[in-house]
């Protein structure tokens, strides 16, 4: 009787045991899965970016982030179609990048794409949802506006310097300031300077003025809601301190 029972017991110890063993192997398995999805997960979203940013180097976006999250989720005063043609940097005044850089980002030429000054004051400055505003420098910016969608947190904030890197490192100064212009929205659907001047004043972005340069960079915070013409008050002030800014910068050197 005793060699039954101890047989029995051996006999659901190597069960448990038997048991144990394949629970701890199917967690093992699965840990292995995890690690491999997260590992490829990661590789997509830090390896992707390297690839379109080489290719943009040198082959102009048909289309882009900012673009593509207007047209699906148009905001109030989107136009059923939007204005857009691309320019060459040549081919646009040199008082248009003067003026975006003295307007928006004046440590351009000298900064690899984050101002660490800037970003501690939106840091300082956001509230439990996150970041209130968005990119500080023009390299940040140009990163949303290609890549990116309109979105408030701090994993897109995150991203979006690595992308900033990434265009700093690979594009350089010029090409970073050619795309900003080109995809940048100055009103509602009006995408790049070519497009902005056309609308504004009729003229092509090589013909645009010193302060019709400074009229179109004083929009960028917000196309929505300032224009450049006709002036408000406020624009025209705005536009009298970003000429001041213009005139202290002097030119710019890639």
């Amino acid at each position: 009787m005793n060699t039954v029972k101890r047989a029995n017991s051996k006999l659901v110890a190597k069960k448990h045991k038997k048991k144990k063993r394949t629970n701890i192997g199917a967690v093992n398995k699965l840990k292995r899965r995890v690690k491999r999805w997260l590992l490829t997960t990661l590789a997509v979203v830090l390896g992707l970016p390297i690839v379109l940013v080489l290719l943009l180097k040198l082959v102009n976006p048909p289309i882009w982030g900012w673009e593509i999250a207007r047209t699906f989720f148009p905001p109030q005063g989107y136009p059923e179609h939007s204005k857009h043609q691309w320019v060459p940097i040549e081919s646009i005044s040199p008082s248009l990048p003067l003026a975006v850089i003295a307007s928006e980002d004046q440590r351009f030429t000298e900064h690899w794409g984050l101002d660490v000054h800037a970003l501690w004051k939106v840091l300082k400055a956001s509230g439990d949802g996150g970041p209130s505003r968005g990119a500080s420098t023009i390299t940040q910016q140009t990163a949303k506006n290609v890549f990116l969608f309109p979105s408030h947190s701090y994993l897109r904030k995150a991203y979006e310097l690595y992308l900033a890197l990434l265009i700093e490192l690979i594009w350089g100064k010029e090409r970073i300031m050619e795309m900003y212009l080109n995809v940048v929205e100055f009103g509602p659907g009006i995408y790049g300077v070519e497009a902005a001047s056309q609308h504004y004043f009729g003229i092509s972005a090589a013909q645009v003025s010193s302060y019709q340069a400074a009229q179109l960079a004083v929009v960028l915070p917000n196309p929505y809601k300032i224009h450049p013409v006709p002036m408000t008050n406020y624009v025209y002030q705005r536009v009298k301190w970003v000429r001041r800014q213009m005139q202290n910068l002097g030119s710019i050197a890639w």
